[in-house]
Protein backbone atom coordinates (compact mmCIF):
# COMPACT_ATOMS: atom_id res chain seq x y z
CA UNK A 1 0.00 0.00 0.00
CA UNK A 2 1.71 3.20 -1.15
CA UNK A 3 1.05 5.99 1.92
CA UNK A 4 2.09 9.24 -0.82
CA UNK A 5 0.10 13.02 -1.41
CA UNK A 6 0.77 15.04 -3.97
CA UNK A 7 3.80 16.93 -3.84
CA UNK A 8 2.66 20.32 -3.95
CA UNK A 9 -0.12 20.20 -0.88
CA UNK A 10 3.03 19.08 1.55
CA UNK A 11 5.32 21.29 -0.02
CA UNK A 12 3.10 24.37 1.02
CA UNK A 13 2.11 22.71 4.20
CA UNK A 14 6.03 22.20 4.95
CA UNK A 15 6.95 25.80 3.76
CA UNK A 16 4.03 27.05 6.01
CA UNK A 17 5.29 25.44 9.24
CA UNK A 18 8.88 25.64 8.58
CA UNK A 19 8.56 29.61 7.98
CA UNK A 20 5.99 29.92 11.14
CA UNK A 21 8.40 28.27 13.12
CA UNK A 22 11.57 30.92 12.19
CA UNK A 23 9.08 33.82 12.39
CA UNK A 24 8.84 33.90 16.08
CA UNK A 25 12.67 33.50 17.31
CA UNK A 26 11.36 34.69 20.83
CA UNK A 27 9.20 32.03 21.01
CA UNK A 28 10.05 29.66 23.94
CA UNK A 29 9.76 26.95 21.91
CA UNK A 30 12.60 27.96 20.18
CA UNK A 31 15.76 28.40 21.90
CA UNK A 32 17.74 28.94 19.33
CA UNK A 33 20.68 31.57 19.25
CA UNK A 34 21.28 31.25 15.66
CA UNK A 35 18.88 33.12 12.63
CA UNK A 36 18.41 30.43 10.05
CA UNK A 37 18.93 32.91 7.10
CA UNK A 38 22.42 34.08 8.82
CA UNK A 39 23.93 31.02 8.63
CA UNK A 40 23.77 27.12 6.95
CA UNK A 41 20.58 25.04 7.80
CA UNK A 42 19.96 21.53 6.85
CA UNK A 43 16.25 20.09 6.37
CA UNK A 44 16.04 16.03 6.23
CA UNK A 45 13.07 15.11 4.29
CA UNK A 46 11.24 11.32 5.29
CA UNK A 47 9.02 9.81 2.66
CA UNK A 48 6.35 7.56 3.12
CA UNK A 49 5.57 3.96 2.83
CA UNK A 50 6.61 2.63 -0.81
CA UNK A 51 7.96 6.09 -1.74
CA UNK A 52 11.18 7.01 -2.93
CA UNK A 53 12.98 10.01 -2.05
CA UNK A 54 13.75 11.58 -5.64
CA UNK A 55 9.94 11.92 -6.17
CA UNK A 56 9.94 14.61 -3.48
CA UNK A 57 12.43 16.65 -4.47
CA UNK A 58 10.59 19.17 -6.09
CA UNK A 59 9.47 20.54 -2.44
CA UNK A 60 12.55 22.76 -2.19
CA UNK A 61 11.25 24.89 -5.50
CA UNK A 62 8.77 26.38 -3.17
CA UNK A 63 10.91 27.41 -1.05
CA UNK A 64 11.74 30.69 -2.43
CA UNK A 65 12.44 32.82 1.04
CA UNK A 66 16.30 34.38 1.55
CA UNK A 67 15.36 32.09 4.61
CA UNK A 68 16.12 29.07 3.08
CA UNK A 69 19.29 30.50 0.31
CA UNK A 70 21.58 28.83 2.46
CA UNK A 71 20.03 25.63 3.35
CA UNK A 72 21.03 21.88 2.09
CA UNK A 73 18.56 19.82 1.24
CA UNK A 74 18.44 16.01 1.45
CA UNK A 75 15.67 13.70 0.14
CA UNK A 76 17.16 9.78 0.77
CA UNK A 77 15.02 6.80 0.13
CA UNK A 78 14.29 3.93 2.35
CA UNK A 79 15.56 0.47 2.17
CA UNK A 80 13.36 -2.19 0.51
CA UNK A 81 12.23 -4.81 2.74
CA UNK A 82 9.57 -6.62 3.32
CA UNK A 83 6.47 -5.00 5.16
CA UNK A 84 3.94 -7.06 7.86
CA UNK A 85 1.30 -4.96 6.98
CA UNK A 86 1.09 -5.97 3.65
CA UNK A 87 1.49 -9.19 3.76
CA UNK A 88 5.52 -8.92 3.56
CA UNK A 89 5.04 -7.94 0.00
CA UNK A 90 8.82 -5.93 -0.47
CA UNK A 91 8.91 -2.32 -0.94
CA UNK A 92 10.65 0.77 0.42
CA UNK A 93 10.38 1.23 3.91
CA UNK A 94 12.15 2.62 7.28
CA UNK A 95 10.63 -0.19 9.25
CA UNK A 96 8.64 -2.46 9.58
CA UNK A 97 4.35 -1.76 10.09
CA UNK A 98 2.21 -4.54 11.73
CA UNK A 99 -0.90 -3.20 10.53
CA UNK A 100 -2.77 -0.98 8.38
CA UNK A 101 -4.74 1.39 9.04
CA UNK A 102 -2.80 2.29 11.90
CA UNK A 103 -4.71 3.18 15.26
CA UNK A 104 -4.14 4.75 18.44
CA UNK A 105 -3.53 1.21 19.50
CA UNK A 106 -1.49 -0.61 16.80
CA UNK A 107 1.50 -2.88 18.11
CA UNK A 108 4.74 -1.21 17.25
CA UNK A 109 7.87 -2.67 15.91
CA UNK A 110 10.71 -0.85 18.18
CA UNK A 111 13.51 -2.78 17.12
CA UNK A 112 13.52 -1.65 13.47
CA UNK A 113 12.06 1.83 14.41
CA UNK A 114 15.66 1.69 16.60
CA UNK A 115 17.47 0.94 13.37
CA UNK A 116 15.68 3.48 10.89
CA UNK A 117 17.07 5.94 14.12
CA UNK A 118 20.17 5.45 13.92
CA UNK A 119 20.23 6.01 10.18
CA UNK A 120 18.98 9.67 10.45
CA UNK A 121 20.81 10.45 13.34
CA UNK A 122 24.25 9.00 11.26
CA UNK A 123 22.54 11.99 8.39
CA UNK A 124 22.63 14.59 11.28
CA UNK A 125 25.92 14.02 12.77
CA UNK A 126 27.38 14.09 9.34
CA UNK A 127 25.69 17.67 8.98
CA UNK A 128 26.94 18.70 12.45
CA UNK A 129 30.46 17.60 11.77
CA UNK A 130 30.14 19.33 8.44
CA UNK A 131 29.76 22.87 10.63
CA UNK A 132 25.81 23.29 10.58
CA UNK A 133 24.58 24.51 14.01
CA UNK A 134 22.18 21.46 15.68
CA UNK A 135 19.58 24.76 16.13
CA UNK A 136 19.32 24.76 11.91
CA UNK A 137 18.70 21.25 11.86
CA UNK A 138 15.16 20.35 10.81
CA UNK A 139 13.71 16.94 10.19
CA UNK A 140 10.40 16.51 8.43
CA UNK A 141 8.16 13.45 7.45
CA UNK A 142 4.74 12.14 6.36
CA UNK A 143 3.26 8.94 7.51
CA UNK A 144 5.92 6.92 8.21
CA UNK A 145 8.53 9.10 7.57
CA UNK A 146 6.64 11.23 9.80
CA UNK A 147 6.56 8.80 12.54
CA UNK A 148 10.34 8.10 11.59
CA UNK A 149 10.62 12.15 11.94
CA UNK A 150 9.17 12.02 15.24
CA UNK A 151 11.08 9.43 17.11
CA UNK A 152 14.38 10.39 15.28
CA UNK A 153 14.06 14.07 16.93
CA UNK A 154 13.00 12.93 20.75
CA UNK A 155 16.00 9.87 20.71
CA UNK A 156 18.79 13.26 19.38
CA UNK A 157 20.74 13.73 22.36
CA UNK A 158 21.06 17.50 20.86
CA UNK A 159 18.49 20.58 20.34
CA UNK A 160 17.16 20.41 16.70
CA UNK A 161 16.02 23.31 14.83
CA UNK A 162 12.10 21.52 14.39
CA UNK A 163 10.52 18.44 13.32
CA UNK A 164 7.46 18.57 10.96
CA UNK A 165 5.17 15.42 11.41
CA UNK A 166 2.65 15.19 8.86
CA UNK A 167 0.22 12.54 8.96
CA UNK A 168 2.41 10.60 11.03
CA UNK A 169 2.16 8.68 14.59
CA UNK A 170 3.49 7.51 17.69
CA UNK A 171 5.62 4.51 16.86
CA UNK A 172 6.89 3.45 19.91
CA UNK A 173 6.11 2.61 23.37
CA UNK A 174 5.61 4.72 26.42
CA UNK A 175 9.04 3.31 27.83
CA UNK A 176 11.02 5.42 25.20
CA UNK A 177 10.18 8.68 26.56
CA UNK A 178 12.92 7.32 29.31
CA UNK A 179 15.69 7.81 26.81
CA UNK A 180 14.49 11.56 26.09
CA UNK A 181 17.08 14.20 26.91
CA UNK A 182 16.23 17.70 28.30
CA UNK A 183 18.25 18.67 25.49
CA UNK A 184 15.58 16.88 23.22
CA UNK A 185 12.63 18.14 24.69
CA UNK A 186 13.81 22.09 23.24
CA UNK A 187 13.30 20.79 19.57
CA UNK A 188 9.79 22.18 18.51
CA UNK A 189 7.50 20.10 16.69
CA UNK A 190 4.64 20.86 13.84
CA UNK A 191 1.97 18.30 13.84
CA UNK A 192 -0.45 18.03 11.11
CA UNK A 193 -2.82 15.21 10.46
CA UNK A 194 -6.08 14.92 7.69
CA UNK A 195 -9.48 14.53 9.30
CA UNK A 196 -10.06 12.04 6.78
CA UNK A 197 -6.77 9.77 6.57
CA UNK A 198 -7.69 6.22 5.82
CA UNK A 199 -4.06 5.02 6.44
CA UNK A 200 -3.38 6.87 9.45
CA UNK A 201 -6.29 7.28 11.42
CA UNK A 202 -7.10 10.61 12.40
CA UNK A 203 -7.34 8.92 15.70
CA UNK A 204 -3.68 7.82 15.65
CA UNK A 205 -2.17 11.03 14.96
CA UNK A 206 -4.79 12.83 17.28
CA UNK A 207 -2.88 11.24 19.70
CA UNK A 208 0.30 12.67 18.98
CA UNK A 209 0.32 16.27 20.59
CA UNK A 210 -1.27 15.62 23.64
CA UNK A 211 1.79 13.01 23.98
CA UNK A 212 4.38 15.63 23.33
CA UNK A 213 2.67 18.08 25.66
CA UNK A 214 2.62 15.52 28.53
CA UNK A 215 6.49 14.70 28.38
CA UNK A 216 7.13 18.23 27.89
CA UNK A 217 7.63 19.22 23.85
CA UNK A 218 6.87 22.39 23.03
CA UNK A 219 4.09 21.28 19.68
CA UNK A 220 2.28 23.30 17.27
CA UNK A 221 -0.33 21.21 15.64
CA UNK A 222 -3.49 21.81 12.96
CA UNK A 223 -5.79 19.29 11.00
Amino acid sequence: MNLIKPTVVFAITLSSAILFLLSFPNNHYLPRQHSMSMAPSFILWLHGLGDSGPPNEPIKTFFTSPRFRNTKWSFPSAPSAPVTCNHGYIMPSWFDILEIPVTADSPNDESSLLKAVRNVHATIDKEIAAGINPNNIFICGFSQGGALTLASVLLHPKTLGGGAVFSGWIPFNSSFTEQITPEAKQTPILWSHGLVDRTVLFEAGQAGPPFLEKIGVGCLSWS
